[in-house]
């Protein structure tokens, strides 16, 4: 019988979808793209393509990946977006609000003694607007972005990367994350991992399971003894 995982001393959240609602980007892009549901195809051609820039041995920004992304798919429906246009849409990112579950849960954890970061495929600067304008960086002793590695995730050397700066170790930390590629990374990696199911996210069927599997943060915090 394998015995149950320690319980992890940091917790590393990915940013998008999980701490930041979408829905707002989501809907823009949709209607940009003029039919339902375009965001997820733009998102899936936009992890495609920084993991073709990963392990091809590139790196780009992502903001300009997801520029290049949302320009395929609207060549793919007979729409010329420009690069003005899509960048402004995109820009968006850097004011999302936090899911309404985050914050709560987040003190919890944070009175509960749990190290907190943040890990991100968004670069420095964005992730680190982002969080200021959620009003969500005093939660995090690090905000940590793939612009130094100059990896994507899900690459495993990301992750350790991520633990290396903690000054921890991969048994210890936990990701957390709505992404069932990003939670299947951090398993392979070697970290802990906790799946938040918001809506439409799956897990990926040939990953090993997440050590905790909730719907939402509020749950997150009652499976860790907050």
């Amino acid at each position: 019988m394998t015995s149950p995982a320690p319980r992890p001393k940091v917790l590393i959240f990915d940013v998008n979808e999980t701490l930041l609602d979408m829905a707002p980007i989501k809907q823009a892009m949709d209607d940009l793209l003029l039919a339902p549901d375009s965001s997820a195809l733009w998102f899936s051609t936009l992890l495609h393509h920084s993991l073709v820039m990963s392990v091809a041995d590139r790196y780009a920004d992502f903001m300009d990946i997801g520029v290049a992304a949302l320009q395929m798919v609207g060549r793919n429906r007979d729409l010329a977006i420009d690069d003005a246009d899509a960048r402004q849409l995109l820009s968006g990112m850097r004011s999302l609000a936090p899911h309404p579950d985050v914050v709560p849960a987040l003190e919890r954890l944070q009175r509960a003694g749990f190290r907190l970061a943040t890990l991100t495929n968004s670069s420095q600067a964005a992730v680190m607007a982002q969080l200021n304008h959620a009003e969500l960086t005093h939660f995090f002793e690090q905000q940590l972005s793939v612009e130094t590695p100059q990896r994507f995730k899900p690459h495993a050397s990301v992750y350790r990367w991520a633990v290396g700066k903690l000054d921890a170790q991969s048994a210890d930390c936990m990701l957390v994350a709505a992404h069932g590629w990003d939670v299947a990374g951090a398993k392979w990696a070697g970290l802990q991992a906790a799946f938040i199911a918001r809506p439409h996210q799956q897990q990926f069927p040939l990953a090993e399971p997440p050590d905790i599997d909730v719907a939402d943060f509020s749950a997150l915090a009652d499976a860790l003894g907050a």
